[in-house]
């Protein structure tokens, strides 16, 4: 694989969890890991590097074996600003990117992505479960680092209009749309760990 196709994997674990009380989210226990445990072992699998995007608990992240990357900006200006982290970090390729807290997206759906991207002559690659996009699941090329920077300098930060200023493709996800449950809250969580069997 030449450089101008390997894969940059980003783990967004960047975000301030208001709903979890400001715990960071990604290294909550969920079946007693923690959460980016579970996106380690998918985006490690797929990936050509990985790393983390991470703007709290920098150390504990490094614990994972993985460089950590912080946002540009320490005013927490959610995923995007990870997303244009991993990019720059990246300089070229393809960066895929997912969250720290879905525990049930595994390596097969990364791959998808990917292959939704390389397939269809597009910019970005995104998840679609049927009803809705997922924008943070996202496989999209490096080089839209200039468009991203300038989107987050006006003040934008929603990660779904940018998309949709791409040239995009929605990778179909429709079959098995519970692979999105993530983990927002501590109810969520409770909820969580009784439904699912070890």
């Amino acid at each position: 694989m030449d450089r101008q196709t390997k894969v940059t994997g980003v783990i967004l674990a960047g975000g301030l969890a208001r709903r979890m009380n400001r715990q960071d989210k990604g290294l909550i226990l969920f079946k007693h890991r923690p959460l980016v445990s579970y996106a380690v072992e998918a985006m490690t699998a797929v990936a050509n590097r990985t790393v983390i995007n991470a703007n709290r608990n920098i150390e504990t992240y490094r614990e994972f074996g993985l460089p950590v990357i912080s946002d540009q900006s320490a005013s927490f200006d959610g995923p995007l600003a990870g997303i244009l982290s991993a990019m720059h970090y990246a300089e070229s390729g393809i960066v895929l990117a997912m969250p720290c807290d879905s525990p049930f997206f595994k390596a097969d759906h990364l791959t998808k992505l990917l292959e939704s991207l390389k397939t269809h002559d597009v910019d970005v690659a995104t998840a679609f479960d049927g009803e809705r996009l997922h924008p943070v699941f996202l496989a999209l090329n490096a080089e839209l680092s200039s468009d991203l920077e300038d989107y987050l300098q006006r003040g934008q930060r929603k990660v779904e209009n940018w998309v949709h200023q791409q040239k995009v493709v929605f990778a179909d996800f429709s079959k098995e749309p519970d692979i999105f449950i993530n983990i927002n809250s501590i109810d969520e969580l409770s909820e969580l760990e009784t439904k699912i069997p070890r």
